[in-house]
């Protein structure tokens, strides 16, 4: 466990902390106007290693030379030129800071963006430390800013705490439903009446696939590609289909982990966990050529899906209605699934395959495939 203190007095900024793996989802941007829950469980931390925030140097400010020392192999919009390391925390970790009036309501839709660099500052000296992030459509989070604070050992509290095994994990660990309630900052009208949300695919799983998506068409070469039919074609199939060419010879991809049986002789790629605490792939005994990591929450439903979730109902019923012990299962998404586009874009031009005049032609048209519904 960790404190973070303020670099400038040594306040103390945050209660005791555990590190965990940066989600997939932490630079989501999901849709317009959308209420997206905290980004980071409490009493947790991670560590973004990218620079990350402004300033944002232009394309044609950075040499290609330089973008491919910082492990970018393709144009991208803008390239931070923050210091690397943020730490991201749940805003209700924090303490002994407080809002810079000045920056509150720059460059923000709903809330706070960060847009305009550290927001909040410590109460104790008034040096900037963190960007509190709350806007719609983005998830909610403190970043630490990596120059402005220093991590030290929580008091009387141990640090040397060995990571879950993967047999722990998969006792204890929870898998993350494929579709929620999304809610919205303004009401819509469904089912009859108003309401602020409605169930759609869950914004995670839509990053966590973009992801993964990425490293599928890396290690495809070019080729077709088949995933396992069901929720792991759901995700998938569609995109390999329309962004890989017809015909054969087609490479097959298969989820594989702890409790899984060995995949066939023919796999040569395969759906793996990736640990929540260090961010570690799982490793096979036998390693194939190609290992595609996944968060372990959409892993675990992946690998083991869960049955559908009732839906929570409350209030009483009327008068002559006869009981139902049982509650509707939740409402599936009523249209296709859709990688995020930017997670993918993100993903993608870090990837060395990217060079190849294929992968790029896909990158470059990416905006053509979110029109067409793909992404």
């Amino acid at each position: 466990m960790f404190v973070f203190l303020c670099a400038g007095c040594g306040a103390r900024l945050t209660i005791p902390l555990s590190q965990v793996a940066l989600p997939a989802h932490a630079h989501q941007k999901y849709g317009n106007g959308i209420q997206l829950p905290v980004l980071m469980e409490s009493g947790t931390f991670a560590v973004d290693p990218e620079p990350w925030g402004p300033p944002w140097r232009r394309p044609e400010e950075i040499h290609p030379k330089e973008a491919t020392a910082r492990g970018v192999y393709a144009p991208v919009f803008a390239l931070s030129d923050g210091a690397p390391g943020a730490v991201v925390i749940a805003p209700g970790d924090a303490s002994g800071t407080m809002l810079i009036p000045d920056r509150r309501t720059g460059g923000y839709c709903c809330g706070l963006d960060g847009a305009d660099g550290p927001n909040v500052a410590c109460v104790e000296c008034s040096l900037p430390v963190a960007s509190r992030i709350d806007d719609c459509s983005l998830w909610q989070a403190t970043w630490l800013a990596p120059n402005a604070v220093c991590r030290v050992p929580a008091d009387g509290i141990g640090t040397d705490a060995a990571p879950h095994s993967w047999s722990e994990l998969m006792e204890t660990g929870k898998g993350t439903p494929p579709f929620e309630p999304i809610a919205t900052w303004a009401s819509r009208c469904g089912a009859g009446h108003w309401s602020n949300y409605w169930w759609s695919w869950s914004p995670q799983w839509e990053a966590a696939a973009g992801q993964a998506l990425a490293h599928l068409l890396a290690a495809s070469e070019g080729q077709p590609v088949t995933v396992p039919g069901g929720l792991v074609g759901q995700v998938f199939q569609r995109a390999l289909d329309a962004l890989l060419p017809a015909g054969a010879p087609t490479r097959c991809a298969a989820l594989a982990g702890p409790r899984l049986p060995a995949p066939s002789e023919d796999v040569s790629i395969l759906l793996v966990p990736s640990h929540p605490q260090t961010g570690k792939a799982w490793t096979p005994a036998v390693p194939a050529p190609y290992q595609v990591p996944l968060p372990f929450g959409v892993w675990l439903w992946l690998a083991f899906p869960e049955p559908d979730l009732p839906v929570p109902t409350s209030g009483v019923l009327p008068d002559g209605a006869l009981r139902d012990d049982f509650d509707p299962p939740a409402p599936h998404p009523h249209h296709l699934f859709r990688a995020d586009p930017e997670i993918f874009r993100r993903t993608l031009v870090r990837l060395p395959a990217t060079r190849s005049p294929w992968l790029r032609e896909i990158l470059d048209n990416l905006t053509h495939h979110m029109r067409s519904g793909l992404f």
